[in-house]
C-alpha cells in the first residue's frame, strides 16, 4: 500500500508541475538573423572563416583548409530556409563558394563538414547543379583515404605513433559520402561508409554504449590501441564525442534503413540520457567523466549536435524521452546562460563551448559549429508537432 501511495503522490506532483514553454524558433531565428548580419559585416575577407573567440576576446578565423570552414556557409543556407530571403542565398553562395578549392584537399577525412555542410545545403535548397558537381569531386577526394584492406577512413596521418588512427568524429562525413552516392549512381561511396559504420559500431564502443575518442589500427585492420585526444582521459566520455556517436547513427539509419544503426543510436541516447554527471540544465560537461566535475566547462557545441540528432531519432522512434531531452536543451541553449546579447561573443549566437580542454583551446567560448548545429536542430524542431 505504502508503494502505491507513493507512486500515486508522485504522479499527483508530475501532473501539478508548471508546463514547461516551448522553444520560441521565431524568437531564436529572429535573433540569430540580427546577429549573423553583424558578422557579415564584421568579415569581409573570404579567405577567413569566423571559427571562435581568442582568450583576447580577439575573432579568431581560420582558411579553408581548416575543418570547421563549411560551418558558416551552412549557417547562412539554414537562415535562407528559415528566411526564404534572398540577401541570405546570395550570402552564403559566397562563403560556400569561397570553400570550393577543398574538392581535391585528399589530406583530410572532414570534407563532409567542409563541403556538406555548405555545398550539400546549398544544393538541397537551390539545385545548383555547380554545387552538385563540386560535391561529386569532393566525394571523391575523401574516398581516396579509405582503405579496404583495413575497412576504414583514415583520420590523421600520425597519432602517438600509430600509422592509422580512426576518430568517432569521421562519423559524421559519411553522410557525404551517402548523398554522393545517391548522385552519383556510385555504389563504392555507399559500401564504404557502411563498412566503416559498421567497422566504427564494433570497435569504438564500450559496454555502456559510450565511444572512444580514437581507435588506432594496424595494417591488417586490428585494433592496436584506444584512445583519447580531446577527452580527459583514454576511457572517459568526452562529450562531444558522445554527440557525433548519436548524430552519426541516427543518420546511418536514414540513409540505409538498417535497424542496427537506429538500435545503436538509441543506446548512446540512452547513455547520455541517463549519465549521472549530466547537468539539470541537461548542457554537458565537456566531458562526462571530467575530473573536477562540478567545477568544469559545459560544451554548449556538444549539446546542440545531440539536440539535433535527437530530434530526427524521435521521427524514427516515436520515443517522447529523445523530443523531451531535445526540447530541454534547446531551452537551455536558447536562455541567457547560454544565448549572446546582440552585438556581443563576436556575433556568435552561443557561449560557452569548448573546442579542446587537454590543448586549452577555445576552452569557454563560441565557436562555429555550435551555432550551425544550433540552428539546424532549430530547424528540426519547428518542424515537429506533438
Amino acid at each position: 500500500m505504502k508503494t502505491i501511495f507513493l507512486a500515486i503522490t508522485l504522479l499527483i506532483t508530475t501532473l501539478s508541475l508548471p508546463a514547461q514553454p516551448k522553444v520560441d524558433v521565431h524568437k531564436e531565428m529572429e535573433f540569430a538573423k540580427a546577429q549573423y548580419e553583424l558578422m557579415l559585416k564584421a568579415n569581409k575577407d573570404l579567405t577567413r572563416f569566423p571559427q571562435s573567440v581568442k582568450k583576447e576576446g580577439i575573432l579568431d578565423t581560420r582558411t579553408s583548409d581548416w575543418w570547421c570552414s563549411g560551418f558558416f556557409g551552412g549557417s547562412l543556407w539554414y537562415l535562407y530556409e528559415y528566411t526564404q530571403d534572398n540577401k541570405w542565398k546570395e550570402a552564403a553562395d559566397k562563403w560556400t563558394m569561397a570553400v570550393e578549392k577543398e574538392k581535391y584537399n585528399k589530406t583530410t577525412h572532414d570534407l563532409g563538414f567542409m563541403l556538406y555542410c555548405s555545398f550539400g545545403n546549398g544544393y538541397r535548397l537551390t539545385k545548383n547543379e555547380k554545387y552538385k558537381d563540386i560535391m561529386l569531386i569532393g566525394a571523391e577526394s575523401l574516398a581516396t583515404r579509405f582503405n579496404p584492406k583495413i575497412g576504414l577512413i583514415k583520420s590523421w596521418e600520425e597519432f602517438k605513433g600509430y600509422d592509422y588512427p580512426v576518430i568517432i568524429d569521421n562519423m559524421m562525413n559519411l553522410e557525404f559520402l551517402l548523398w554522393a552516392a545517391r548522385a552519383s549512381g556510385n555504389s563504392k561511396f555507399y559500401d564504404l561508409s557502411t563498412t566503416h559504420a559498421d567497422n566504427t559500431l564494433k570497435n569504438h564502443f564500450r559496454k555502456d554504449y559510450s565511444s572512444y575518442h580514437v581507435v588506432c589500427y594496424d595494417t591488417t585492420g586490428k585494433v592496436l590501441a584506444r584512445k583519447t585526444n580531446q577527452g580527459a582521459a583514454d576511457e572517459s566520455a568526452w562529450a562531444r564525442g558522445q554527440a557525433w556517436a548519436v548524430y552519426g547513427y541516427t543518420m546511418m539509419y536514414r540513409e540505409t534503413g538498417n535497424k542496427k544503426y537506429l538500435n545503436q543510436a538509441i543506446n548512446i541516447a540512452k547513455f547520455i540520457a541517463n549519465h549521472p554527471n549530466l547537468p539539470s540544465d541537461k548542457i554537458p560537461y565537456w566531458d562526462f567523466n571530467a575530473p573536477n566535475i562540478p567545477n568544469e566547462e559545459r560544451d554548449a557545441s556538444a549539446a546542440a549536435i545531440t539536440a539535433s540528432a535527437l530530434l530526427e531519432l524521435y521521427t524514427y522512434t516515436k520515443d517522447k524521452a529523445h523530443f523531451r531531452l531535445a526540447e530541454d536543451i534547446l531551452r537551455s541553449l536558447s536562455g541567457k546562460v547560454y544565448t549572446a546579447n546582440l552585438g556581443e561573443n563576436n556575433n556568435f549566437l552561443l557561449k560557452h563551448s569548448v573546442g579542446s580542454k587537454p590543448y586549452q583551446s577555445e576552452v569557454n567560448t563560441p565557436i562555429i559549429y555550435a551555432d550551425y548545429y544550433y540552428l539546424e536542430a532549430l530547424l528540426r524542431y519547428s518542424r515537429i508537432k506533438i
